[in-house]
């Protein structure tokens, strides 16, 4: 039987994967390395009891909703929950975005914004990040003024160059984006700001969150939105019926309770990151600063060693660049470690990105980066 065509804007594109291969060091998909408490493992078992499985669960999450804006000090009126921050991400792309609509972002930065954008029929424009990575308010204000975009993304910190965007960079980008602002904060609490304080029912922003980074939760797969209340309306109109299980709801506010060993986690996970920063600038690579829980890094064609300032472009050709760094990638997966390649990502030749594990498997990764760089000379 003939295959049924699929839409022609979706023929030459590729679902969205991360590779997940068997190794003793999975160090590329920016997970917690820290289990959850065993009190919170005790309390959600125990909470599972009382799940009546035989009725849908509250569609409007009521109570995950105010433990969340609890959190924050907002209202529950003004949090969408979903099933990762990648549905919370659709939602807005179905709500806003689509067919004769246009969706910014500014590379490099997290692929799914683009990717979903088009999924959705969106017409994506990308803006261009400095050479250091961070981002100019003319480069944004170009963007904006040229393509009126109806949604403008922005990764703070941004993945997968580690670095939070400037507070006076959000602010004017909220105030004057003909559309609605979505700051991506997936890993905003290894960062030194937020923009939730720029949220509120007069202006078009919202700021999206995950469980999976630091609540040690990935595999729930439980997002949310802290938006105006407009905004939560619209996103609850393109929301499935019942669509996050009870189950997940009881996670995550079972997990809201361990709020203080969240917070330890995080710190342990900042002072592995300034180890393995300061590890990584011995060796023959450039290192970009992060205020996440990766690192980007690019093996050198030369033997001196350099934070992160030129544009991964720079040094090396790109095609050399990218060779390098394919190489390596494959040293390290060849000795057990497995970190993300990013050498075909536009502006990213020969780059690689790192998540923070635990202690040992920080250690493991740079034995193995020691082996690769030394092998490659």
């Amino acid at each position: 039987m003939n295959r049924y065509p699929k839409r022609d804007d979706l023929r030459a594109m590729s679902g969205y994967h991360s590779p997940q291969v068997s190794v003793p060091v999975r160090l590329n998909t920016n997970e917690s390395p820290i289990e959850p408490p065993t009190e919170f493992v005790r309390d959600l078992a125990a909470a599972v009891g009382d799940i009546r499985w035989n009725r849908y669960p509250d569609r409007a999450a009521r109570e995950l909703r105010s433990a969340i804006a609890a959190l924050h000090q907002v209202r529950p009126e003004n949090v969408f929950v979903a099933n990762g921050s990648n549905e919370v991400l659709q939602s807005v792309l179905l709500a806003y975005g689509g067919a004769g609509r246009t969706v910014a972002t500014f590379e490099p930065t997290y692929q799914l914004h683009s990717h979903i954008a088009r999924i959705a029929g969106s017409t994506v424009v990308n803006g261009n990040r400095n050479g250091d990575f961070t981002l100019s308010e003319d480069e944004v204000r170009r963007v904006l003024t040229d393509h009126q975009p109806s949604v403008t993304f922005l990764c703070s910190p941004n993945n997968p160059t580690g670095l939070a965007e400037d507070p006076a960079l959000i602010a004017s980008t909220v105030a004057t984006a003909p559309g609605v602002v979505v700051v991506d904060e997936a890993y905003a609490q290894f960062s030194p700001h937020s923009a939730l304080p720029l949220v509120n029912d007069e202006s078009r922003v919202a700021v999206s969150r995950t469980f999976s980074k630091t609540w040690s939760m990935a595999a729930a797969r439980l997002g949310y939105l802290i938006g105006p209340t407009w905004m939560i309306e619209d996103l609850d109109v393109v929301a499935l019926p019942y669509h996050l299980d009870a189950l997940k709801q009881v996670a995550g506010i079972t997990a809201l309770r361990y709020v203080s060993h969240m917070e330890r986690g995080v710190a342990d996970v900042v002072a592995e990151r300034e180890r393995l920063l300061s590890e990584m600038r011995t060796m023959p690579l450039t290192v970009w600063p992060s205020q996440a829980n990766f690192i980007l890094f690019r093996p050198d064609s030369t033997g001196g060693a350099r934070s992160g300032g030129a544009r991964s472009g720079g040094g090396p050709a790109g095609g050399a660049a990218g060779e390098i760094g394919r190489r390596v990638w494959q040293h390290l997966l060849d000795n057990g470690v497995l970190v993300r390649d990013c050498s075909s990502w536009e502006g990213l030749a020969g780059c690689l990105r790192v998540t923070v594990g635990s202690a040992g498997e920080n250690d493991a990764f740079l034995v193995a980066l020691r082996s690769a760089v030394s092998a490659r000379d």
